[in-house]
C-alpha cells in the first residue's frame, strides 16, 4: 500500500490584505504611528531650541546679577587678581549658590579676576570679550577652556557708570541635554498612550466595518455592486429602495417605467415624488400586507415591502395592468357565454313554439310571433344606436343589454341621452361606461323591479355620464373610500382582486380634466356620475367633426 502524498507547501507570502477590515487597520495604524512620531518629531525639535534659550537666558540673569553688585567693581579697581582675593570670594559664592559652571570677572584687558580654575585667575580669556566691554549684552552657546557652555556676557561699570571690565557667566551645555533627555521618556510614554488609544480605536473601527461589510474584500463588494447595478437594471419588476427617514435610495429602470417617475427621483422623500395616494401609503409601509395592489397612472401595481435592518425598505412592483385587462375580458366573455346560452335556449323555445304553429297549421300566428321577436331585438338596438352616435359605445351597451336580460335587469337609456360622433377618445369612454354599467349591474341583480339606467350627453364639449342602479346603494360614510384601490363588497373574482375598476375610471376622468362623483338617489340605489370636459373634437366648419389626433406614443386608455 503506497503512502498518501504529501502536499509541498511553499514559503507564505506576506503581502497588502485583501479583506476590507484589515486594509482599513492596517492603513489607520500607519496613519497614526506617523501622525505620532512626526508629532513627537516636531515638539523635540523646538524644545532643544527652547532649553538653549533658557540657559542662555539664565547665564545673562546671574552675569547681569553680579555685574550689579557694587563691591565687584571696586574690588577689581582696588586690588590685584588673586586665587584669594575679593572678586574670586564674590564669584565662587555666586556660583556655588546659581549653579553656573564659571562666573568669570575680566578687566578692560580681558584679564581674569576669577575662575573655577584658579590656576587660570590672571590669564587673559579664552573668547573674544570686545562686545560686553564695548558696552552690549551678549548670549550665545560656545566652547571655551571648560567646554562647551551656553554664556552670558555683560559689561561691569564703576560708580561712575564707566566700564571697567565685563561678567561671563557659562551653563554646562552637558546639563542643557540632560534636561532635554530626561524630558524625552516622559515625551515618548504620552505618545505611546496616545498611538495605544489610537490603535485600539482603529481596532474598533475595522471591527465594527467588517460586520458591516461581511469580512468581504474590495474586489467582491466591487463585484457585487457591478452584479446589483446589472441585475437591478436587467429584471422586469420595479425595485424601490428607501432609508429611516423614507427618501428614496434607489430606483430601477422597471420601477422609473411603473411609477412614472425620473432617475433625479433618487434621493427624494418618497411622498414628495409620489404625491398623497395609496401608491405612497403602501411603499412607505403605512398600509400593511402582501401582494397589496394599487394603481398608478393607469397602471394596476402589485407591491410588496420588506423592511431592512438599517431602518429602511425595499418595494418591488410587477405590473398587473395586461393581466387585470385579461381577467376582465375573462368575465365578460364569462358573461357574453352565459347571455348567449340563454339566448340559445331562447331560441330554441322560440323555434319549437314556432314549429308547433306551422304544424298546426297556425300560418298568421307564426307569422305574427316571428314578426314580434324580431322586432325586439331591432327596436333594442336601434333606441341605443338613434341616441348614441359612436359606434364603440353603442355596441358595448346594445350588449350589455343583453347581459343585462339574462341576469333579470332592465337595463334602459334615460330620457334625454344623445351623444354625437365626435368622441376624441372613443376607447376611453367604453372603458369608464362598461366599469360603471357592470357594478351597476351587480348592484341591480336581485332587487325588486331591478334596473340601470344610463344617460349621456353632450355640453359643448363635454360629456357627461349618468349611471343609476335599483341596487342597496353606497354604505353610509363610504362615498369616497368606493374610489380608493382595494375597496369593495363583493367576493374577488378568481382571476385576481377586486376594488379596481372604480379608480380605474377615477384616474381616466383625471386624466382628461375631469371628475367622478356618486350620490345616493331619492328612489334608491346609486348615481355615477362622470364629467368629462374637452372629450368631444370641435365641430369643423361644414358641421363635420374635425379628425381625431393621433395618441402620443405610450399613451394607454
Amino acid at each position: 500500500m503506497s503512502a498518501p502524498p504529501t502536499t509541498v507547501r511553499g514559503p507564505r507570502r506576506f503581502g497588502w490584505p485583501k479583506r476590507v477590515f484589515s486594509q482599513v487597520l492596517l492603513m489607520q495604524l500607519t496613519i497614526i504611528t506617523g501622525v505620532t512620531a512626526l508629532v513627537t518629531g516636531l515638539f523635540l525639535a523646538p524644545l532643544s531650541d527652547q532649553l538653549d534659550d533658557q540657559a542662555m537666558r539664565r547665564a545673562l540673569a546671574i552675569a547681569q546679577s553680579t555685574a550689579a553688585q557694587p563691591q565687584v567693581a571696586t574690588s577689581l579697581l582696588t586690588t590685584a587678581p588673586a586665587p584669594d582675593g575679593p572678586v574670586q570670594t564674590v564669584a565662587e559664592r555666586i556660583r556655588r549658590s546659581t549653579g553656573a559652571e564659571y562666573v568669570v570677572v575680566m578687566d578692560r584687558r580681558g584679564v581674569r579676576w576669577s575662575h573655577t580654575d584658579t590656576a587660570r585667575i590672571g590669564e587673559v580669556v579664552s573668547t573674544d570679550p570686545s562686545t560686553a566691554l564695548a558696552g552690549r549684552s551678549v548670549m550665545e552657546i560656545d566652547s571655551g577652556t571648560l567646554g562647551r557652555s551656553a554664556r552670558g556676557k555683560v559689561p561691569l561699570r564703576d560708580g561712575a557708570d564707566r566700564i571697567v571690565g565685563a561678567v561671563s557667566v557659562g551653563i554646562a551645555y552637558d546639563s542643557v541635554r540632560a534636561r532635554l533627555l530626561a524630558a524625552i521618556p516622559g515625551l515618548l510614554a504620552y505618545a505611546g498612550g496616545a498611538l495605544a488609544v489610537g490603535a485600539l480605536a482603529a481596532y474598533l473601527i475595522s471591527r465594527r466595518l467588517q460586520r458591516q461589510t461581511h469580512d468581504l474584500a474590495f474586489s467582491d463588494i466591487s463585484a457585487l455592486l457591478t452584479e446589483r447595478e446589472a441585475m437591478l437594471h436587467s429584471i422586469r419588476e420595479g425595485v424601490v429602495a428607501l432609508d429611516r427617514t423614507g427618501r428614496i435610495r434607489l430606483l430601477n429602470d422597471e420601477a422609473q417605467r411603473l411609477l412614472g417617475l425620473g432617475p433625479d427621483a433618487a434621493g427624494r422623500l418618497l411622498d414628495e415624488a409620489l404625491g398623497a395616494g395609496r401608491t405612497a401609503d403602501v411603499l412607505a409601509g403605512r398600509v400593511v400586507g402582501h401582494d397589496l395592489v394599487t394603481v398608478r397612472g393607469t397602471r394596476v401595481l402589485l407591491a410588496n415591502r420588506m423592511p431592512t435592518d438599517d431602518g429602511g425598505a425595499v418595494a418591488t412592483l410587477r405590473d398587473r395592468t395586461e393581466l387585470e385587462n385579461l381577467g376582465r375580458e375573462l368575465d365578460s366573455t364569462r358573461g357574453l357565454i352565459d347571455a348567449l346560452r340563454a339566448q340559445d335556449h331562447e331560441h330554441a323555445n322560440r323555434l319549437h313554439t314556432l314549429l308547433g304553429l306551422l304544424e298546426l297549421e297556425m300560418h298568421d300566428d307564426a307569422m305574427e310571433f316571428v314578426t314580434e321577436v324580431v322586432g325586439v331585438h331591432r327596436a333594442t338596438a336601434e333606441q341605443v344606436t338613434e341616441k348614441v352616435h359612436d359606434p364603440l359605445l353603442a355596441a358595448l351597451l346594445v350588449g350589455k343589454t343583453t347581459v343585462a336580460a339574462e341576469r333579470g335587469v332592465a337595463l334602459r337609456m334615460a330620457a334625454g341621452t344623445l351623444l354625437p360622433d365626435r368622441l376624441v377618445d372613443p376607447r376611453g369612454l367604453v372603458t369608464v361606461v362598461g366599469n360603471l354599467v357592470d357594478n351597476a349591474l351587480d348592484a341591480a341583480a336581485g332587487s325588486v323591479d331591478a334596473r340601470v339606467e344610463v344617460g349621456l350627453r353632450a355640453d359643448d364639449r363635454t360629456v357627461i355620464l349618468h349611471v343609476h342602479d335599483s341596487g342597496p346603494g353606497i354604505p353610509s360614510g363610504s362615498h369616497d373610500s368606493i374610489f380608493m384601490e382595494g375597496w369593495s363588497t363583493k367576493e374577488p373574482p378568481a382571476h385576481g382582486k377586486r376594488g379596481l375598476g372604480l379608480p380605474l375610471v377615477r384616474r381616466l376622468a383625471e386624466r382628461q380634466g375631469g371628475s367622478v362623483s356618486v350620490s345616493d338617489s331619492p328612489e334608491g340605489g346609486a348615481v355615477f356620475t362622470v364629467v368629462l370636459p374637452e372629450a368631444l373634437r370641435e365641430r369643423a366648419p361644414d358641421g363635420m367633426a374635425t379628425p381625431a389626433q393621433p395618441a402620443t406614443a405610450g399613451e394607454t386608455p
